[in-house]
C-alpha cells in the first residue's frame, strides 16, 4: 500500500539546520556511514545549502520502508545527492538507517528487506527545491585554506593588518583563490619601486566569502621586499600610494 507523504515517518528538524549539521545528523544515524567514500565527504565539506525530501514509502504487515533524498548545493555550483533507507527488521522493531551514494545501491539494499520492490505505484514524485543561495564569486580550491590564511596574516608586517576577529573567522575557511589585481603606483619621484597587489579570497564553512588584500613592495628604506595585508582593496591601494609617496626621489 502506498503511504501518503503526510503520514510517512519523516520528521523535519524543528529549526533550520546548516548543511554541515544536516550531514552530521544523517551520518550519525546511518549504520553504514563509514562506507561512504572520502571524496564524497570532502566535496560536502563546502556545501552551501541542502534539502531533504521523501522519495518513496511502503508499509506492510508491520514492516516499513522509506527512502529519502538528501541534496546539497556545493561551492562550485554543482549538486550532490545521498540516498537514505529507513526500515525495520521485524514488526514493531526500531527503525534502522542506511545511506548510499546512488540509487542502484539503494535499490540493492531495499531488495534484501523482503518487501515488494519499488514501483511507480509506490514512487512519490518529489521536486527538490534548494534554498536560493547566490553562487560563489570565485573558483575556490579546497587545499589547506585555513592554513593559507594563517600564513598570510603571519607574514604581514603592517601594524594595521586584520586583527584576531577576522583571523578567527578565517580559521573556518574551506576554499581559497589567489588572483593578482593590476594598477597602482609604479614610480615615486625618479626612483622606481615595485608594487604587486593580490586578492586572497576565502570561502568559509557558513557560505560567506571573505577577501584579504596583500601588498608586496620594495618601497622600503633599504629596498628590501615587504608584505602588508589589508581587509579591503581600497585600504590596500591607499597604503600603496602612501608607501610610494615616501620614497625619496
Amino acid at each position: 500500500m502506498s503511504v501518503p507523504y503526510e503520514t510517512a515517518a519523516y520528521e523535519p528538524p524543528e529549526s533550520p539546520e546548516s548543511p554541515e549539521e544536516h550531514l552530521m545528523r544523517l551520518l550519525g544515524r546511518a549504520l553504514n556511514s563509514f562506507e561512504l567514500p572520502d571524496e564524497i565527504l570532502r566535496r560536502l565539506d563546502c556545501a552551501l545549502a541542502h534539502d531533504g525530501s521523501l522519495h518513496s514509502a511502503h508499509h506492510s504487515a508491520g514492516l516499513h520502508r522509506e527512502t529519502y533524498r538528501h541534496t546539497w548545493l556545493l561551492a562550485d555550483g554543482s549538486a550532490l545527492t545521498l540516498w537514505e533507507l529507513v526500515h525495520n527488521t521485524a514488526p514493531g522493531s526500531e527503525p534502522q538507517h542506511e545511506v548510499f551514494v546512488d540509487e542502484e545501491e539503494l535499490r540493492a539494499a531495499g531488495s534484501r528487506l523482503g518487501l515488494p520492490p519499488e514501483t511507480p505505484d509506490f514512487e512519490l514524485p518529489v521536486q527538490v527545491q534548494l534554498s536560493p543561495v547566490p553562487g560563489p564569486r570565485h573558483a575556490y580550491v579546497p587545499e589547506a585554506s585555513a592554513d593559507h590564511a594563517r600564513r598570510l596574516l603571519r607574514r604581514a608586517e603592517n601594524t594595521d593588518r586584520p586583527g584576531p576577529a577576522l583571523a578567527d573567522r578565517l580559521s573556518t575557511a574551506c576554499g581559497h583563490q589567489i588572483t593578482q589585481a593590476f594598477g597602482g603606483p609604479g614610480r615615486a619621484g625618479r626612483a622606481r619601486v615595485g608594487f604587486s597587489l593580490y586578492e586572497h579570497a576565502f570561502l568559509l564553512r557558513d557560505g560567506a566569502e571573505v577577501s584579504l588584500w596583500e601588498v608586496e613592495h620594495t618601497a622600503t628604506p633599504d629596498g628590501r621586499h615587504m608584505c602588508e595585508v589589508y581587509d579591503s582593496e581600497d585600504t590596500a591601494r591607499r597604503a600603496m600610494e602612501r608607501r610610494a609617496a615616501r620614497v625619496t626621489p
